[in-house]
């Protein structure tokens, strides 16, 4: 008790701070790699330098030789540990080079005319069982899978986004992306997400769609061609069974916490 009260008692205002800094800094971090790839991996590396530290650090066992090891190898575990956790270090570079929307309280709320020309198509896509992956850039440049698909640089409509998920057309497969309120492409390719997904009704697009999330901080919308649900991926995560009249109200406000500033 003593101790415990001599500890407080030399805290100071300098100390609390490196007390907050060093709990916010790992909190965001522990944050960014929720619900990814990452969450396992790191479960594994704790378990493991826990072995580590009990092997070597204890009077309980000379092991000369494995320490020997431990101390070759540890330089090389430095470096492997940015390429295991890539991704994750990548989307979170990406989310502070885009700190400064989080500012932004008081910008006037905005309409997107591609979210409501399709949430207008959704229902029909749904209701006819037609499968769609739609993706809404933001502050990640999309480009590289633009590339990949038809360029048509076209003002949204309903009858757009149903005349291109049509199973009869040649672009329905693969993922419209909407870029700066139009549809720039349509038939991209996504990077697939290696991710386990519960659900065995959620296929390809489902896939594609949390892989660009992972990869971006771009808003993927899909509409399942067996159920006619409609899901959306955002930030490594799929919100499943969305309700399709109440759907351009959560893109919006998606893509209003998460617009980038062009200036």
């Amino acid at each position: 008790m003593d101790n415990a009260l001599t500890v407080f008692s030399r805290l100071d205002w300098n100390a609390l701070l490196d007390i907050l800094l060093v709990t916010a800094v790992i909190y965001i971090l522990l944050m960014l790699i929720r619900g990814t790839r990452a969450v396992p991996v790191l479960r594994g590396v704790a378990v493991l330098v826990l072995i580590i530290l009990v092997l070597t650090s204890t009077s309980l066992f000379n092991l000369p030789a494995f320490s020997w090891l431990i101390d070759k190898s540890l330089p090389a575990l430095l470096v492997a540990i940015p390429v295991i956790f890539q991704p994750e270090l990548r989307r979170a570079l990406e989310q502070l080079g885009l700190a400064g929307r989080y500012f932004r309280f008081f910008r006037k709320a905005e309409t997107n005319p591609a979210v409501k020309a399709f949430t207008e198509a959704s229902l029909r896509l749904s209701q006819r069982r037609h499968g769609a992956l739609v993706v809404f850039e933001q502050g990640t440049g999309l480009q590289e899978y633009i590339d990949t698909g038809i360029v048509l640089n076209a003002k949204p409509s309903p009858e757009l986004f149903l005349t291109i998920f049509n199973k009869t057309t040649e672009l329905h497969d693969g993922a419209v992306i909407i870029q700066d309120d139009k549809i720039t492409a349509a038939s991209c390719v996504m990077p697939l997400s290696t991710s386990s997904l519960s659900d065995r009704q959620m296929g390809l697009r489902h896939r594609a769609a949390l892989g660009i999330s992972e990869v971006s901080d771009a808003v993927a919308v899909i509409v399942s061609e067996e159920t006619g649900q409609v899901s959306i991926a955002h930030n490594g995560r799929i919100l499943r069974r969305q309700d399709i009249s109440r759907l351009d109200t959560i893109l919006n406000a998606f893509l209003q916490n998460g617009s980038r500033d062009k200036t």
